[in-house]
């Protein structure tokens, strides 16, 4: 890839993380175990556990993503090779985290990609709050997916031909 076209991927990827970045701290800063179960039901609570428990591991994996990105791009020479590293270091992190999540609360059901409903179907039922940070998160990280689909596999053939170890 050029190096203009992988410096921009690098930006509108930093900046689409900094936007998930920010709903999911806002969320996590104001939500609590407690406040989301409030029925009280044992089984709410450990889908709640395991929502957030994803949410604060997704929130890791982006920090961490724009942070190297951030370090890509403020860099005097623009360096391909480790901002593309970085690229696909998102997709295997952040993308493919928010796709599959651990705790299996949600998952992507592909038959509604191209109905215009959420793909996004819910182990159970949540609260209104975490069915929309849910619902604008997938917005971000198919937009995401999307960019990046080259480092899934492409990337990877690439190094492999080369001879080195991904």
């Amino acid at each position: 890839m050029s190096v203009e076209h992988v410096k921009n991927l690098c930006e509108t990827t930093r900046a689409k993380l900094s936007e998930a970045i920010a709903k999911m701290e806002q969320f996590l800063n104001g939500s609590s175990l407690t406040k989301l179960n409030t029925e009280n039901d044992s089984a709410m609570e450990e889908f709640y556990k395991g929502y957030l428990s994803d949410t604060r591991h997704l929130l890791v994996f982006s920090e961490v993503a724009y942070e190297k990105l951030g370090v890509a791009l403020r860099r005097p020479n623009f360096n391909v090779e480790y901002s593309e590293k970085v690229l696909y270091e998102v997709y295997h992190s952040s993308v493919n985290s928010f796709f599959y999540p651990k705790n299996e609360c949600y998952s992507e059901d592909g038959r509604y990609a191209y109905t215009g409903q959420d793909a996004i179907r819910f182990r159970k039922k949540p609260v209104r709050e975490v069915r929309d940070l849910t619902i604008e998160l997938s917005k971000i990280f198919e937009t995401l997916r999307e960019d990046l689909s080259y480092y899934e596999t492409d990337y990877i053939t690439q190094k492999r031909m080369q001879g080195e170890k991904v």
